[in-house]
């Protein structure tokens, strides 16, 4: 492995400890919506490269990335149930990556909303916390409901 793919990696696995000890991720927002790029790893059928949005594990970090394209744009917090429940599956629904922790030069581990799921309640299982969500009756539920997803998705 790389030494730049260490560090996205090490990037990634700070991004889940902080996401799932704060129970906070953070996003960019203009008037125009949330801050999204192109991955720079995956393409769609077409060859087109596959859209991301974009979070990050702490406001400051989300703050350093609004420059250049994103100069408009202003971090806002997204409570992580909210982000799980709300977020990441319907991003999953629209075939959109998740781009965590970008840096200024828009690099960063990009990730499928329903993997990136599965290891958020992974770690908060692992961290002993629970999240109440609205159309889910608990972790394991949601991650039920995932691996079925999943599991059809492959036949």
């Amino acid at each position: 492995m790389s030494d730049e793919n260490i560090q996205l990696e090490e990037r990634y696995k700070n991004f889940l400890a902080t996401i799932c000890e704060t129970q906070k991720v953070y996003g960019l927002e203009s008037n125009d919506g949330f801050a999204t790029s192109d991955s720079n790893d995956y393409t769609d059928e077409n060859g087109e490269p596959v859209e991301i949005l974009c979070f990050w594990s702490k406001k400051a970090l989300a703050e350093k990335s609004a420059n250049n394209d994103w100069a408009d744009f202003t971090a806002v917090e997204i409570p992580l149930n909210e982000f799980i429940e709300n977020w990441c599956v319907g991003m999953s629904n629209d075939a959109l990556l998740i781009g965590t922790d970008f840096d200024e030069n828009l690099s960063g581990l990009e990730i499928e909303p329903l993997e990136l799921v599965l290891e958020i309640i992974q770690e908060l299982k692992d961290l002993q916390k629970e999240l109440v969500f609205q159309n889910f009756e608990n972790l394991e539920d949601i991650e039920n409901q995932i691996m079925e997803i999943l599991k059809d998705s492959e036949e």
